[in-house]
């Protein structure tokens, strides 16, 4: 039964369609699993199996009876802490909000409305706001990897669970690297979506009607061990839910297959101002030379833009929010609507030389961070922001896969970087390079 928590989310989904598998045996693999596994990893925070199980239950009832399924149908997984789930206990990693939601937040909704059954909430720091998972409430997320190291953050708690075998798939947020950090450091994928592309109704609900509070620079999307099941959870909560007014009808177009001839990428190992590991230096070159020797065009390019702009992202969110201490994180943040309207004006130019860029390349390659998965007690998730933050203030999609390993056998991810509403093409373009053999794919920690 094991072996079922490493089946992709789409053919648990089959099988369970076909009836050789119930949702109650598939959920019951993974309860056991997590009540092996989860007390050291800590990957996993607020589960409940009960109710799990009763909504199981009844996914089998209905196709005992016939029922059309959905696309998830019967299948168990964790959403990120900040995402309300009824009946589930959400925190932001702190006990300032610290509470029982009654109602499912969209994204939760969505899940559900295609047959999934949400069984607990992944793992985060306080407020979203750190690259480790760890708080007084829970505990410390430890790297399947790797336990002496974190998974990253703030999504490091899904990226653990994924990579060890305890959710198919899973949904998390990014307003700095969230949906990209861990997915390197523990070796799955991660796509975080264009802004405003996924509602952002019912996450971080308590922060709701402030001043465009957790929508500026905030987007979210999927987790997976492998891109089929990153195009299906991102087709199932994108689009406009008729409460989040910032959604635009932007469809998802379909997919198709591309080949590396048709291919102009941008690929520059560290950006401006960044120190990058030469593991992931490395692993960038290596990526963008096979791409170029398998018929890419590829080049060394970027957009001339300021980056220290990149600041703004930082200040924009407390700004926004008010959450964090304007004197002790952001002291130039609160400067009043003026300062606020010229920051947002700062932003829209730094976007439009982005949208510009991609005007020429279809997708810029660079390293999702600067280190592989650091210590627990280190200080390395200082500057990793510098490989990161830019696709938020921007507003753009990227997505993370896995590359390589370093010197001591820890994972290693590359980004591809899209313009706005190129969710597709980014998984598309992952796709040639994994049929090409030049990206690997998922692979099993040691000893899971």
């Amino acid at each position: 039964m094991d072996e079922w928590c490493y089946l992709p989310a789409r053919e648990l989904a089959e099988r369970l369609r076909r009836r050789e598998l119930t949702a109650v045996e598939v959920l019951d693999a993974y309860a056991e699993r997590v009540g092996r596994l989860n007390p050291s990893l800590v990957a996993i925070v607020a589960a409940d199996f009960d109710q799990a199980r009763r909504a199981a239950a009844e996914a089998d009832r209905r196709l005992a009876r016939g029922e059309e399924a959905g696309p998830l149908h019967g299948v168990p997984m964790v959403v990120k802490d900040g995402h309300d789930v009824a009946g589930l206990r959400t925190t932001l990693g702190t006990e300032l909000y610290d509470r029982v939601p009654d109602r499912d937040g969209t994204v939760a909704a969505r899940l559900r409305s295609a047959g999934a059954i949400p069984f607990g909430h992944s793992n985060v720091p306080p407020f979203l706001a750190r690259y480790r998972s760890e708080n007084a409430i829970f505990g410390r997320s430890d790297n399947p990897w790797d336990p002496r190291r974190t998974p990253g953050g703030s999504s490091g708690g899904g990226a653990a669970a994924l990579a060890a075998g305890l959710t198919p798939i899973e949904v998390g947020s990014d307003y700095g690297g969230s949906l990209r950090l861990p997915p390197h450091f523990c070796g799955v994928y991660g796509l975080v979506a264009t802004e405003h592309r996924v509602p952002a109704t019912g996450f971080w609900r308590p922060l709701e009607g402030r001043a465009r509070g957790t929508r500026i620079l905030m987007s979210f999307g999927p987790m997976a061990r492998d891109l089929d099941d990153l195009e299906l959870v991102l087709r199932v909560i994108a689009g406009p839910d008729g409460r989040d007014g910032e959604v635009p009808p932007v469809p998802l177009r379909e997919r198709r297959r591309r080949t590396l001839p048709e291919l102009r990428l941008a690929a520059v190992p560290e950006l401006p101002g960044a120190s990058v590991a030469a593991s992931l230096r490395a692993e960038v070159e290596r990526v963008a030379a096979q791409a170029s020797d398998a018929g890419a065009r590829v080049e060394e390019r970027l957009p001339q833009v300021d980056w220290d702009e990149q600041r703004l992202s930082a200040e924009l969110m407390g700004a926004a929010t008010g959450v964090f201490d304007p004197d002790a994180v952001l002291p130039d943040a609160h400067r009043g609507l003026a300062w606020y309207l010229r920051a947002l004006d700062r932003r829209d130019r730094f976007a439009a030389a982005w949208h510009d860029f991609f005007a020429g390349y279809d997708a810029l390659i660079l390293a999702p961070g600067t280190t592989t998965a650091f210590l627990h007690d280190s200080t390395d998730d200082e500057g990793q922001d510098r490989q990161l933050v830019f696709t938020n203030l921007a507003g753009l999609p990227a997505l993370t896969a896995p590359a390589g390993r370093d010197e001591a056998g820890l994972p290693i991810g590359v980004q591809l970087v899209g313009p706005p509403w190129s969710e597709i093409r980014l998984i598309e373009i992952a796709a040639a390079l994994e049929e090409a053999g030049i990206l690997p794919g998922f692979a099993r920690p040691p000893g899971y």
